[in-house]
């Protein structure tokens, strides 16, 4: 048992650095959305990623973990949850201190990377609709309302306000 506490101990903290370099990373996203810096945003995204398959990895042997030891304690695996484990850990308030650090550490890392991920989501969000904002502007200036400018025969010439050589063609 105390074996496999250590384990689960040492996938914690492996967990808990790798969501620290996330968060780094989500930190540095942040000055690149704002500048829209394509190019960095794209090199960026693929660090974060590798980050993520290693976080997947882990993540998969932290629950192999905690199915051994539920096993061990003859505990039902859906229901036992690192909590439960700290609480059981009284009576060696070594490994009981170790793993309660570790978990509370990623869950730590684990908010400071959903908080700066979701004001980078709001950052990009507002990116898209401005983009939204400025096609819209350039799509009605085909729309322009017409002069008051009339031929000869008292017709309506149907010339456009502001239409000129200048006009944005998106089928380019």
């Amino acid at each position: 048992m105390a074996s496999l506490m250590e384990v689960l101990i040492d996938v914690l903290e492996k967990e808990s650095r790798e969501y620290g370099l996330l968060y780094d990373l989500s930190l540095k996203k942040t000055p690149v959305i704002v500048s829209e810096d394509l190019e960095e945003l794209t090199k960026i995204t693929d660090e974060e990623q590798i980050i993520v398959s290693r976080i997947n990895h882990l993540d998969n042997q932290r629950i192999e973990a905690v199915d051994d030891i539920a096993n061990v304690l003859n505990k039902d695996v859906d229901n036992l949850k690192i909590v439960d484990l700290i609480k059981m850990l009284a009576s060696r308030p070594e490994e009981q201190a170790k793993l309660a650090a570790v978990y509370d550490k990623l869950q730590e890392n684990v908010r400071n990377v959903k908080r700066v991920n979701e004001q980078n989501r709001e950052l990009l969000q507002q990116a898209l609709e401005l983009v939204q904002f400025n096609m819209n502007v350039l799509q009605s200036m085909n729309k322009a309302p017409e002069t008051a400018n009339y031929n000869k025969g008292a017709y309506n010439t149907g010339d456009v306000i502001g239409l000129g050589s200048k006009a944005f063609d998106a089928k380019q």
